[in-house]
């Protein structure tokens, strides 16, 4: 790729680093898109031993792309978007993908219908973890910054993303465990103040993760 074409790719990706998301770091700060897009893909070389037939190569490909449309259209919380939301990110990813040149368009253009198509073991992988990164920054986020209905999402969120595969599942149990141990520490008056329900509250810190199969 020529100098001219690259920097002009990399101007619209530095926007994934001023483009925060819903979801708030350690520190207390909103992450940046980039971040999320970072540690996923770092997600994807650390499980790859658990998937030897998988093309690990294309799943960090899709971790590190997938969000590129969120440059123009900035995040929309998963419980926020809505159908118009979802076609005015594609047309955004088209219309950055047209600014490359040949083989990245093509290549990449395969790679989002891949994504979208949910078909292969690379994309059901990279989806999977997209939405495990999530739950795991709310774990490490301070409560305070969880909406009442963060509650109970953070328990269901990726259940059906994670379902194909034993190691995925378990992998969820465990960050499932540490939401519920975040929520009983909260305190179920606490929890009642923003919404929950003190009684609903204790039901799901009570909660365990059924037995592995």
């Amino acid at each position: 790729m020529n100098s001219k074409d690259l920097l002009a790719f990399l101007k619209i990706a530095e926007k994934l680093k001023c483009h925060t998301r819903h979801s708030w770091t350690s520190t207390g700060r909103h992450e940046s898109v980039a971040e999320h897009s970072w540690r996923l893909a770092m997600m994807a070389y650390l499980v790859k031993g658990e998937f030897p037939g998988t093309d690990i190569d294309k799943v960090i490909r899709m971790c590190l792309f997938h969000d590129i449309g969120e440059a123009v259209t900035g995040d929309i919380p998963s419980f926020n978007k809505k159908d118009i939301d979802r076609r005015t990110e594609a047309q955004a990813v088209d219309d950055i993908l047209a600014t490359l040149p040949e083989p990245y368009r093509r290549e990449l253009t395969g790679l989002f219908a891949e994504m979208n198509g949910m078909a292969t073991p690379e994309a059901r992988l990279y989806k999977a973890l997209d939405k495990l990164e999530a739950v795991e920054q709310h774990n490490e986020a301070d409560i305070s910054t969880w909406l009442p209905l963060e509650y109970q999402l953070n328990l269901e969120y990726g259940a059906a993303e994670t379902a194909f595969s034993e190691y995925l599942e378990a992998l969820r149990r465990a960050m499932n465990e540490e939401s519920r141990q975040k929520i009983s520490g909260q305190g179920t008056e606490a929890c009642a103040d923003i919404g929950q329900g003190a009684e609903a509250c204790a039901e799901i810190s009570r909660q365990r993760p059924p037995e592995p199969r």
